[in-house]
């Protein structure tokens, strides 16, 4: 029986990653390796789509880069100076191969295949009347909607068809799609997924989730794509097309928390200098006397080296993380399962033993994982044990591309702090306050409730965009598309 770690449930998954490149003769190849440093956005499955100038190739599979690309034979087959990729994890949809990205179909215009990272909001809604209108899904993913928007639009070219179908749809995404004489990149109106535009020597042009993405193929960074952006890359240029109306940003905060890889740039923003910072701000807000700072790797650790200089307290690796953890055979049996966190984790006895320790996280969701990491710290010597979070509490669920719990499964929902501090067992528990977060990000005045400049519904309940499917299921008792998650 092929199962996930047992504790997998109690942590914030990844949404999905994408990547494109144009103009360049190995194309796919950089596509895949673009993948690989994506790979930490979603890992249950990855595909390539690639154009040659005469047909498209495809090749998709289940779990990791390295395992669906294997094969040099099949990267022989994708051919084309233009390709695409993605990395999946799954937040709409069952993971199967129909769901795999990119998804590629034969429209009216032509070939198109795209890639998406995020979640739609009123997918249900659209699904229902596009089906009522005759059109056949194959897949549960919430990406079919654009690509049925589009064969059902009123004529025109692709990146007229595509824009009308941008234009009904609500939610956060960022999509890379080709044609076959273009790659297109987009985000949504708010810019709360992201997406970067690169270029390399010679000319051609790279479109990635992250920048850490363009930095293992040599490509430069150019600049993020705009909030509400539409680009064009084909033999003529970069062009772009703004098919939504102006708003301002709400970039999605947990990125610099912890979903963006740490050396990655962000709207100009440092990744590890943001989360240094956020330790920073924890130690102002919440120390504690202690012997040492210790973080849950791996990221919890640049916020500890940021609580350690404030604090004046050392750093130490007092946790020691197993990096080949992964999927398992072995039955989750009630006793495997009180071993789940130690195949991940393991105590390092001779730098706790004794001590007084503030342990560093990013957040705590259902609390399942901190409560055994503090006991794991209790069992080995540790004197006192006082936790830390770089976030605020997370409260409420997110519909805009991360794979999180539902609300009443969320320990901040429904604990207080001291609750939660009692359950997890830890002689202390503060998080970081969302000003403070703010302040790490550079705004120094904090979160202005009248116009918050990211995206921190999880934190606060403030959804910055329509929650159609939501507001439905909740009016008359259906299951949308959203409650679908693998």
């Amino acid at each position: 029986m092929l199962t996930t770690d047992p504790f997998d449930a109690d942590t914030l998954h990844e949404e999905c990653g994408v990547f494109g490149v144009f103009g360049h003769p190995e194309a796919a190849k950089l596509t895949a390796l673009g993948l690989h440093a994506l790979q930490h956005r979603g890992q249950e499955a990855a595909g390539i789509v690639a154009y040659d100038g005469e047909q498209f190739h495809s090749h998709r599979g289940l779990g990791h880069v390295a395992r669906t690309f294997n094969d040099r034979e099949e990267m022989r087959r994708l051919q084309g100076d233009s390709s695409i990729g993605h990395v999946r994890y799954a937040t709409s949809g069952v993971t199967v191969m129909r769901n795999v990205q990119p998804l590629f179909v034969e429209l009216e215009c032509g070939g198109f295949s795209i890639a998406h990272n995020g979640n739609l909001t009123n997918a249900l809604q659209l699904r229902r009347q596009l089906v009522r209108r005759g059109c056949l899904f194959q897949s549960t993913t919430d990406t079919e909607v654009i690509v049925h928007l589009m064969a059902t639009a009123r004529g025109g070219s692709v990146i007229d068809r595509m824009v009308e179908a941008l234009r009904q749809i609500e939610g956060a995404f960022s999509l890379v799609a080709l044609t076959d004489n273009a790659l297109i990149g987009v985000r949504d109106a708010l810019g709360v997924r992201p997406l970067v535009l690169g270029r390399m020597e010679g000319g051609a042009h790279v479109f990635a989730s992250e920048s850490c993405a363009l930095d293992i193929i040599g490509a430069e960074m150019v600049r993020d794509v705009a909030p509400g952006e539409l680009l064009v890359v084909d033999t003529a240029g970069v062009h772009s097309v703004r098919p939504f109306q102006p708003a301002s940003s709400r970039f999605c905060l947990f990125e610099y928390i912890y979903f963006a890889r740490p050396d990655s740039v962000m709207d100009g923003r440092s990744v590890y200098s943001i989360r240094q910072r956020i330790g920073r701000e924890l130690a102002r807000e919440a120390g504690v006397a202690a012997d040492l700072v210790v973080p849950v790797p791996d990221s919890g650790v640049p916020a500890a080296i940021g609580y350690a200089a404030e604090s004046g307290l050392p750093f130490e690796l007092g946790i020691i993380r197993n990096h080949y953890v992964g999927r398992t055979f072995i039955e989750p049996s009630q006793s495997i399962r009180a071993l789940g966190v130690k195949r991940k984790h393991n105590p390092n006895r001779s730098i706790i033993e004794g001590k007084r320790v503030v342990l560093i996280d990013d957040s705590i969701v259902r609390g399942t994982t901190s409560k055994k990491i503090v006991e794991m710290m209790r069992n080995a010597g540790a004197a006192e044990v006082h936790m830390r979070i770089s976030s605020p509490p997370t409260a409420h669920s997110c519909f805009y591309g991360i794979d999180t719990p539902q609300e009443d499964k969320l320990l901040a929902h429904a604990m207080t702090v001291d609750e939660m501090a009692a359950y997890i067992s830890a002689d202390s528990l503060a998080f970081v306050s969302i000003d403070g977060l703010y302040r790490a990000t550079g705004i120094t005045e904090g979160r202005d409730a009248q116009v918050p400049q990211f995206c921190d519904a999880c934190f606060t309940g403030d959804y910055p965009i329509a929650l159609t499917d939501r507001d439905a299921f909740t009016n008359n008792g259906e299951l949308p598309l959203w409650a679908a998650r693998a």
